[in-house]
């Protein structure tokens, strides 16, 4: 059901801009893997400890792509009139997906791309706490 309600835009608007954001990155992970592994593996040369790329690249791309999911079918039943259930989710594995990311770059020593990092994460806490209430 469409709303005026400033509180309903902003469900409706993290939820979408959420599943924007992590369904694109998952999907590029899952059907680009072997050039995201080349690329994070690049990342991780050079850190301090010794990194297992692979197996930590499936469990992001699994966070990510669920987050995606959870946060575009939760906008989808938002405008249709229901709750917000499944994008309150979708808001959680994202932020999760972004501390796990935001791990790694800090760990590879890539500082500004971490800074990246802060905006999308608001949104996330955003998100969890409108859909949360």
């Amino acid at each position: 059901m469409l709303s005026l309600d400033p509180e309903w835009l902003i469900s409706v608007g993290v939820a979408a801009f959420l599943a924007i954001v992590f369904l694109q990155s998952g999907l590029d992970k899952v059907f680009d893997f072997a050039g995201n592994l080349a690329f994070i593996g690049d990342m991780f040369a050079n850190a301090p400890i010794r990194v297992p790329v692979a197996p930590l690249l499936v469990c992001v791309t699994v966070f990510e792509t669920a987050a995606g999911l959870l946060s575009g079918v939760g906008a989808l039943v938002l405008v249709f009139g229901g709750n917000g259930t499944l994008a309150y989710w979708g808001a959680i594995f994202a932020a999760i997906s972004l501390l796990m990311v935001l791990s790694g770059q800090r760990l590879s020593k890539a500082y500004g791309d971490a800074a990246v990092i802060a905006p999308y994460f608001l949104v996330c806490c955003l998100g969890i706490h409108v859909l949360g209430s």
